[in-house]
């Protein structure tokens, strides 16, 4: 998992040039850009969606297998709950169409990321997270989720 401002994506060129083309995506864009599914290249699409936060987020924790993501906020802000799938109880099964798992955690040891004001997290198929939680009192939100194909 890396959480990071979008103003660094340069330490990140040499990490996957579809992770890059993804950054860099993000750091064009602004709140213009319409909902929905955007093609950046043949392995990194972005999806644009916009919700309020939840103070619980009835799913838990998700993990993907095909996909990285990179989650960033262009409006509003949310916490991100994120840590090691190593432990966590599957509470529905991969769903291979739709790329992903959840989970449960009876132990509240996560890292809580706030997204919003530039920051971003980069996730791996390790990484169970969950998203779209408040930070504070819940708002309307924009978010850019860019899936990179493995």
């Amino acid at each position: 998992m890396v959480y990071d401002n979008i103003n660094n994506i340069e330490l990140y060129r040499g990490l996957s040039e579809d992770i890059y083309a993804g950054l860099k995506f993000l750091s064009s864009v602004d709140s213009s850009i319409e909902n929905g599914v955007h093609t950046i290249s043949e392995n990194v699409k972005a999806i644009v969606s916009e919700y309020e936060t939840k103070t619980v987020n009835p799913n838990g924790f998700e993990a993907h297998c095909e996909y990285l993501d990179i989650q960033y906020l262009i409006s509003g802000n949310e916490i991100i709950k994120c840590k090691p799938i190593e432990g966590l109880c599957v509470t529905k099964e991969y769903d291979a169409e739709n790329d992903y798992l959840l989970f449960s955690d009876k132990v509240n040891n996560t890292l809580d990321c706030l997204l919003g004001d530039g920051y971003f997290t980069l996730l791996y198929p390790d990484d169970a997270h969950e998203p779209q939680l408040c930070a504070g009192n819940p708002m309307i939100v924009k978010k850019i989720v860019i899936k990179i194909h493995i």
